[in-house]
């Protein structure tokens, strides 16, 4: 991976997402995005990969991280159905085989993809994309597949958001603040924290999440109801109907952050226990987290080594698959606040209607 910031993440580069979202709104009321599809299709050919994490109704009480529920299921089902209506949905071994010199990738083709591997994605998405034809490939940690724990990030914004304590201490990001009396003031705070987080490396990032389940007295090992994730058995049923099964890591650890030998086995052990419980090796790896900041060299030639066929990032936009950017392809993240208009303008012409990926706000 090149050392300098990508575009997607320069900041300040064209529209905010506020401005996005009112042109895509103007431009479905004047029924130009069929025609602003068309025209782009005349001049670019590229894969729009879709990135969700949570397909969930989301409500005031619901206490994890609210950036990672992508969508409610109506929301969901909608946009699938535009999808399906409007474009032209791939799998992943589509996307292997155009780069392997096979038959080249549709016009307009979109590949929907999950990360994490949180239960609601089996049983609120899975039935969905059965129901509209639309294929799509889930990420998931092998190691909380194992053990049914909660995702770390997860369970930190959990502690936090109901935390009974005035102040929140943690050393290890500089913390020190009163915290807000209710959900959703905190909630920006999450934002925040899990930033500052995700700067350290993984040593520092596994200290504070320790030091947080004792200081609150709630280990992950409690668990809970609304961050669980999906079985071998979901798994294995998903994957019998026709969506693909890929690597996230074993334990979701940003895998830049780590020393060579615990990167190689996350990398290895994710894709050695997806091959023993699904009957065959995953061809496919999205990296932890996702930024610049998540996967360099050293992580994609692991990857390369371990026999995947294609990677992909977290960065925001389009890719043109080519053989020699295989393991950096490009993804546009689904949050809950992107509207049916906003939606389809993404689609028509993501140059313009998508968010860029934003930089990591690093601690002062």
């Amino acid at each position: 991976m090149a050392g300098e910031v990508p575009t997607a993440f320069a900041p300040g580069a064209g529209p905010g997402p506020g401005q996005r979202q009112r042109l895509a709104a103007r431009a479905h009321a004047w029924r130009l995005l069929p025609a602003i599809q068309t025209l782009r299709g005349c001049f670019r050919r590229g894969l729009r990969v879709l990135a969700y994490h949570r397909v969930r109704d989301f409500d005031d009480g619901f206490a994890f991280d609210p950036g990672l529920v992508s969508a409610s299921p109506e929301a969901f089902r909608r946009q699938m159905i535009h999808l399906r209506e409007h474009f032209h949905p791939v799998t992943c071994r589509e996307v292997v085989a155009a780069l392997d010199g096979g038959p080249p990738l549709p016009r307009d083709a979109v590949l929907v993809t999950f990360d994490d591997g949180y239960d609601d994605n089996h049983a609120f998405a899975f039935p969905i994309l059965r129901e509209t034809g639309v294929p799509a490939t889930f990420f998931v940690a092998t190691g909380h597949i194992d053990s049914g724990l909660p995702y770390a990030y997860d369970w930190l914004a959990h502690l936090v958001l109901t935390a009974r304590t005035e102040r929140l201490r943690l050393p290890g990001l500089g913390i020190d603040v009163a915290l807000p009396g209710n959900l959703p003031a905190r909630r920006p705070l999450v934002a925040e924290l899990l930033d500052r987080l995700k700067y350290l490396d993984d040593a520092g990032q596994q200290a504070v999440l320790a030091q947080l389940e004792l200081d609150c007295r709630r280990p992950r090992a409690t668990g809970h109801a609304d961050c669980r994730p999906m079985t071998w058995d979901q798994l294995r049923e998903m994957r019998a109907a026709g969506m693909e099964i890929g690597a996230h890591g074993v334990h979701h650890r940003m895998l830049a952050k780590l020393p060579d030998d615990e990167m190689r086995a996350e990398v290895s052990g994710c894709h050695a226990r997806l091959a023993a419980e699904l009957g065959a090796p995953p061809i496919a790896i999205s990296y932890p987290v996702g930024g610049p900041d998540a996967y360099d060299a050293r992580v994609l030639d692991a990857v390369r080594q371990q026999g995947f066929r294609i990677g992909f990032t977290y960065i925001s936009g389009v890719s043109v698959p080519r053989a020699a950017a295989r393991y950096e392809l490009l993804r546009t993240g689904i949050e809950a606040n992107i509207d049916a208009a906003w939606f389809e303008g993404m689609l028509a012409l993501p140059e313009l209607f998508a968010h860029p990926s934003r930089l990591r706000a690093y601690p002062a």
